[in-house]
């Protein structure tokens, strides 16, 4: 049965690790506490003073382990103690109490099946060295055995870092002796119940790169002082606009004009839509529909240089042409 149970483990350790959803489980080193009981199976013993069967009572384990998740596989090294008392009857008594003393260090091999998720079904196998000590009638026997153990359990992924398990384990040894040299079998079922942390912290995914924000094409026209009319530098930048407007097929024009504040302030007004005006009808000369073109006059409001009142500043005295 154990030689069946290890089979089928190597079989699905070797088998390809599919894509899992990883948000609660990540590789890395983790450590656990365990703790749970204990079945030895009954047996027979043989001792000088006949053959006895032994009559185990429900014992308790408590141990932990240090382990790698490579998220699906796990392998970890164990430590577990396992504590028994039992009944002997043979011969002539009715019966003595005896007890067992099992430590085992194992190497365990696991597979977590929806690795990742918050419910992780898993099996396993483990094999190592156990320190037995019989002790009954006032005796107590020391000895050192090969030991093996097949895991079925289920976990539940608290979060990345916190995860408890569960698990039915079969464990056994080579036949540790009692008393006077009598070997006897030690085979026993578990349920443990574990706690296990993940150390370190899992690698937070770079942000995604920021999508630039498209800036609107622009255009700027400027003017002579108290003039509306269009130099020829301006003809030539509004002809690029137009151009602009037209390789980019579906659009909208805004013609937005100012002035400086060399003037009063609802003379600079009407002189910024007079501007407008005047770069929307070059604009429709270029070809432009004329339903495309917005026009906004601002006065004074938005000087590109800020300036004392009766400032005249040539920077100010504009049209921004804006293509959306």
């Amino acid at each position: 049965m154990i030689k069946k149970i290890l089979a089928t483990t190597a079989v699905v350790m070797a088998l390809p690790v599919v894509s899992q959803a990883q948000s609660l489980q990540y590789p890395g080193f983790y450590i656990g506490a365990e703790g749970g009981a204990n079945w030895m199976f009954s047996n027979t013993v043989t001792t000088p003073l006949g053959s006895g069967t032994i009559f185990p009572d429900t014992g308790w384990a408590a141990g932990g382990m240090v382990g790698y998740d490579f998220v699906g596989p796990r392998v970890e090294l164990e430590g577990i103690y396992r504590r028994n008392t039992a009944t002997v009857g043979a011969g002539p008594f009715n019966a003595f109490g005896a007890a067992q003393d099992d430590t085992a260090i194992m190497a365990n091999v696991l597979y977590d099946f929806n690795a990742g998720g918050v419910i992780v079904p898993y099996i396993g196998a483990g094999a190592g060295v156990a320190f037995v000590r019989a002790s009954a009638l006032g005796f107590s026997n020391d000895s050192t055995q090969f030991a093996y153990q097949a895991i079925l359990g289920v976990g539940y992924n608290i979060d990345p870092m916190f995860r408890v398990n569960l698990d039915a384990r079969y464990y056994g040894t080579t036949n540790p002796t009692f008393g006077f040299g009598n070997s006897y079998n030690n085979n026993n079922i578990s349920a443990m119940l574990s706690l296990q942390v993940k150390l370190g912290a899992p690698a937070a995914p770079p942000p995604p790169p920021q999508t630039p924000v498209a800036q609107a094409p622009s255009f700027m026209v400027f003017f002579d002082w108290d003039r509306s009319n269009l130099s020829q530098q301006a003809l030539n930048t509004i002809r690029q606009a137009a151009d602009q407007f037209k390789a980019t097929g579906k659009a909208r024009i805004t013609a937005t004009g100012h002035a400086d504040r060399s003037g009063p302030e609802n003379y600079n007004m009407a002189l910024s839509l007079r501007r407008a005006n005047a770069v929307k009808d070059a604009l429709v000369r270029d070809g432009v529909p004329a339903t495309a073109i917005s026009v906004i006059g601002k006065g004074e409001t938005q000087p590109l240089v800020p300036t004392a009142d009766g400032v005249r500043e040539p920077q100010n005295r504009r049209v921004e042409i804006v293509i959306q």
